[in-house]
């Protein structure tokens, strides 16, 4: 099974007016892992740069042009079905107010929230990491 090599953003909302929020979204029903929420982004085309698909995936995705991101961490995860390669970054700055333009619900969540929603097996790290306790 080959590993698919995705990137994943966690949008901080500091400067759009939702401070200590993050911005999910909720994966459509027919994708895999569908129903639950995730940190934005996608697949990391060929030979390109996970920076690269970061700005592409967000522009994409939620029509918003990223002017600031920084590596965060880097996981692997292997589901019965598939394998993953997560490169996630913290996106703290933005142009642009995030839209679903796939049709998918995004929402600003606080901190301390974001263990109310039911995130894929592969984001547990991600949720540990933000966790208000570290």
């Amino acid at each position: 099974m080959t590993r698919v090599k995705v990137v994943a953003a966690v949008i901080v909302g500091e400067h759009h007016g939702f401070p200590q929020h993050i911005l999910i979204s909720r994966r459509a029903d027919h994708l895999h892992q569908g129903g639950l929420w995730e940190f934005p982004g996608g697949k990391i085309d060929g030979d390109e740069t996970p920076h690269a698909a970061l700005l592409r995936e967000l522009k994409e995705e939620l029509n918003m042009v990223v002017t600031k991101a920084s590596p965060l961490m880097q996981i692997t995860h292997d589901y019965p079905d598939k394998k993953v390669s997560l490169d996630i970054w913290t996106v703290t700055e933005f142009n642009g107010l995030p839209v679903g333009v796939e049709g998918q619900e995004i929402r600003w969540v606080s901190l301390q929230d974001l263990p109310n929603f039911e995130f894929p097996e592969a984001n547990q790290a991600i949720l540990g990491q933000l966790s208000p306790q570290n």
